[in-house]
């Protein structure tokens, strides 16, 4: 058996449909952050349905994300590092959600029946969720050369 596998068709299939799943997900999430860039801002203030629009983006860059680097490894047995960083990447999402939702989920600091706001505090969270997930992805990229790799059967 040879140490090294070539990339099949079907590798890098899942890794483009990764990468169309997060091109989405990015479309969705500018329009959601900035709907004036599309020319669709009706509001001065950040609205729930934007809020959502953003998170749903974040979360299918998230599913892209992890396709395409699931993809990377090709079949070889992902590294500890490569798991605690898919559940980084989950846990990001979570606190973007949690932070970007406060209001809603009635823990932010407007409470109903007042409009929801995203305000300095719900943005800094939902940045640090960015950089969790971010942190996460990082740490499930295959650094070390395939040959160096165990291939899972």
């Amino acid at each position: 058996m040879s140490d090294t596998i070539q990339r099949t068709g079907l590798g890098r299939f899942r890794i483009r449909v990764g990468l169309a799943f997060t091109m989405v997900g990015l479309l969705l999430y500018i329009l959601g952050a900035d709907p004036a860039m599309f020319n669709l801002d009706q509001s001065p203030v950040t609205g729930v349905i934007q809020i959502l629009l953003f998170l749903i983006g974040l979360a299918v860059m998230c599913i892209g994300g992890y396709i395409c680097l699931a993809a990377l490894w090709n079949g070889y047995e992902k590294t500890i590092t490569a798991d605690i960083g898919l559940r980084l990447v989950s846990t990001g999402y979570v606190i973007a959600v949690a932070c970007g939702m406060a209001d809603i989920f009635g823990f932010g600091s407007q409470r109903m029946p007042d409009l929801p706001y995203f305000g300095i505090w719900q943005e800094v969270g939902v940045m640090i969720g960015d950089g969790v997930i971010a942190l996460g992805f990082l740490m499930m990229i295959p650094f070390r050369p395939p040959h160096t790799r165990q291939h899972v059967e």
